[in-house]
Parts: structure tokens; sequence; C-alpha cells
């Protein structure tokens, strides 16, 4: 199975990718975590993003708050998906890193999630890995179908149809 790399911009950062970290250890996906920052140490940045596929990674996911160009400089040195996760600051409420991180220039592409969407981040990997694993595959699938499930359990609580 592939890995998924987690990059975060500043170890700030690390409560949101717990959120992250816990959604891949439920799918049983090996993954690392390293501190890069796009602007204090770009290249080392570009080391990891351009070497991710040759050690066996098949997704990044990039966590960065403020100018947030983390995701970007990865995705410009991998073909890998990167996914973005801008972080909540107290700089704008976290709206400056969501703007950082999808608005990206054509042919650099960058998923990106919600303000501290990490677990979304985790799902969004695990679904890009899936796709060569079939038993990560039914995991994904079963999730949702409990999901829905759970939903339908509580309408119908709701309504008195239960």
């Amino acid at each position: 199975m592939r890995k998924v790399g987690i990059v975060m911009g500043s170890d700030s950062d690390m409560p949101i990718a717990e959120k992250a970290i816990e959604r891949l250890e439920g799918y049983g996906i090996p993954y690392e975590v390293h501190i890069y920052s796009a602007h204090r140490t770009p290249e080392q940045a570009r080391i990891f993003a351009s070497e991710a596929e040759k050690n066996g990674f098949g997704a990044i996911i990039a966590l960065a708050g403020k100018a947030a160009h983390l995701a970007g400089a990865l995705a410009a040195n991998t073909l890998l998906p990167v996914i973005g996760v801008p972080v909540k600051s107290s700089t704008m409420d976290g709206l400056d890193a969501l703007l950082s991180t999808v608005q990206m220039p054509s042919g650099i592409p960058v998923a990106t999630v919600a303000i501290d969407g990490a677990a979304n981040a985790a799902i969004l990997a695990a679904q890009i890995i899936s796709l060569d694993d079939p038993e990560l595959a039914q995991k994904l699938k079963k999730e949702r179908e409990a999901a829905a499930e759970a939903v339908l359990a509580k309408d119908a609580t709701l309504n008195g149809t239960e």
C-alpha cells in the first residue's frame, strides 16, 4: 500500500494534523509526518515532493496557515495529488490560508479542503490510494454505508418511525 505524506508548515499545525493521522491510522494507511516550510526550508520541501513517488507515497497532505504556500510549493515539484489543508490562524480566521491554498495557477492543481479540514484530507487521500487497493476501497464503502445508516436512524427516531 502506498503511504501518505503529511507536511506541516509549522509544529503549531500538529493539532490539526492529528485529525488526519487518526483517520489514516483507522484505515491502516502508512504515513510520514514532516515539518517543512515553503519559505524557511524550500529546498527540503522541494526534495521531499520531488522524491515522494519514488519513496512510496501515493498522496501528500499539506497543512499551512497564513500565506499557506506549502501545498503549492509541494505540488510544483511532484505529479502526486497534493491535498491542501488551510489552517486557521489569528489572521483572518484562516480565510487568507484558504485563498492562498485554493488559488493555484493553471497546471499546478491542489485539491483543497475546508479550513482545518484535515480529516477530510485524509479521507480524500485514502480514496486516491484505494484506486489500487480493493481492500481499502471496501473499508471506505462500509464507512459511507454506516454513516448513511446513522443518519437514517436519527431521522427515524425524530419522526417516530424507528
